[in-house]
């Protein structure tokens, strides 16, 4: 533990040195045992901001739009591939004048 610094001249009294050294010890105390005022703590954890249930939905809403569209492309492939891919090159439009 520190000792109270020696003054360069001893005071002449006895009492007013052991105050002083009192007084210095209990403010080393103070410093000792000092607690920071600084919260540095994690923040709470608020679940319903972290949750965004719109955003969910859109993202499930694509989902389905995107396994609809690949359903639909998979159907006309597997079409494609029953007819060995044969088109019909006919073409019955007729032209007005």
């Amino acid at each position: 533990m520190h000792r109270a610094p020696l003054l360069a001249l001893p005071c002449r009294s006895e009492y007013l040195q052991s105050t002083w050294e009192k007084a210095y010890q209990d403010h080393r105390k103070k410093v000792r045992d000092a607690q920071p005022l600084v919260d540095t703590h994690a923040p709470l954890f608020l679940s319903h901001f972290h949750l965004n249930l719109k955003k969910l939905k859109l993202e499930e809403d694509r989902l389905s739009v995107i396994d609809r569209d690949n359903r639909l492309l998979l159907e006309k492939v597997a079409c494609i591939m029953r007819t060995r891919g044969q088109t019909d090159s006919r073409d019955d439009y007729t032209h007005r004048r």
